[in-house]
């Protein structure tokens, strides 16, 4: 008497089943809130709309160091109240630090948030910004 063939077990990517598609819509719709990528910022800025600032998060050094073009240098830790006074209300601020070992940018992003202003995170940071071959400034902060 023969066996039947014992159906293979599923692999690491399929044993836990994905969401249903609605479900996955709108999780990933929300990411796109939350998050923008080093691509679009640079191409936001090289077509000229600067709907946004564009904040490096990590301290002085770092930042004159090498940072994204058009970048403000402004630590997360001090972003406070009276610092962003100077923007009007509703202003969109998009914090980067290092990279995706960093977590300066989520701090920053908590920051502005407590305070009432719109953020998203650029994933990748420096990190992702080199990696889509975009060039840094070098220069002490603003």
């Amino acid at each position: 008497m023969t066996r039947p063939a014992a159906s293979p077990a599923p692999s690491a990517v399929a044993a836990v089943p994905a969401a249903p598609a609605e479900a996955a819509l709108a999780h990933f719709s929300a990411l796109l809130a939350f998050e923008t990528d080093c691509w679009d910022v640079h191409a936001s800025m090289a077509a000229g709309a600067r709907d946004f600032v564009l904040l490096d998060v990590r301290g002085p050094e770092l930042f004159a160091a090498g940072h994204a073009p058009g970048a403000l240098n402004l630590p997360h830790g001090k972003i406070t109240a009276r610092r962003m006074a100077q923007w009007p209300e509703g202003t969109l601020f998009v914090v980067y630090c290092a990279g995706p070992h960093c977590n300066g940018a989520d701090k920053a992003a908590v920051r502005l948030a407590r305070l009432g202003r719109p953020v998203k995170r650029m994933i990748g940071g420096v990190t992702g910004w080199l990696d889509e071959g975009f060039g840094l400034e070098s220069g002490a902060p603003n």
